[in-house]
C-alpha cells in the first residue's frame, strides 16, 4: 500500500504488480535475490547446527517450505509457522547467536523479518532511485 517494497513478500512494488507477466526465469531471479537476502539476515540471528534435524522437524510439523530453500530460510519459516513451540532450539537443529540468546521466538522472527525488509528496501533504493 504505497511502499516501494512489499512488507509481506519483500518483492519490489513493480515485481508484485507485474508478477503474472514475468517468465519463469525472471521469477527465478527474483526468488534467488529474496532467498539470498533472507539467508544473510537469518545467519545474523541463528545458527543451523543440524540441517537434517531441521528438515525432519519441518516435515513433521507439515510446514510448507520448498525443498530448494536453504537451511536459513527453512529456519525462518520454522520460526514463522512454529511459533513459541519451537523450543528448545537444539531439538530443531538450531541455536541462537549469543547476542540474542535470551530473545523469544517472536522477537527473533520479528527482527529477522524487519531486517529482511530493510535489506530489500535498501537494495531497491540503490538500484531504483
Amino acid at each position: 500500500m504505497g511502499d516501494s517494497v512489499c512488507r509481506g513478500c519483500k518483492r519490489f512494488n513493480h515485481e508484485v504488480i507485474h508478477w503474472n507477466s514475468f517468465n519463469e526465469e525472471q521469477k527465478r531471479l527474483i526468488d534467488a535475490r529474496l532467498q539470498d537476502f533472507l539467508q544473510r539476515v537469518s545467519r545474523e540471528y541463528l545458527i543451523v547446527s543440524d540441517e537434517k534435524k531441521l528438515a525432519a522437524k519441518i516435515e513433521a510439523l507439515k510446514i510448507r517450505v520448498a525443498k530448494h530453500r536453504g537451511p536459513y530460510t527453512q529456519a525462518f519459516e520454522l520460526l514463522r509457522a512454529g511459533g513459541e513451540q519451537v523450543q528448545p532450539f537444539s531439538d530443531y537443529g538450531l541455536h541462537v547467536q549469543t547476542a540474542y540468546s535470551n530473545w523469544t521466538v517472536a522477537q527473533l522472527r520479528e527482527s529477522i523479518d524487519r531486517d529482511f525488509w530493510q535489506l530489500s528496501s535498501a537494495h531497491f533504493e540503490r538500484y531504483f532511485p
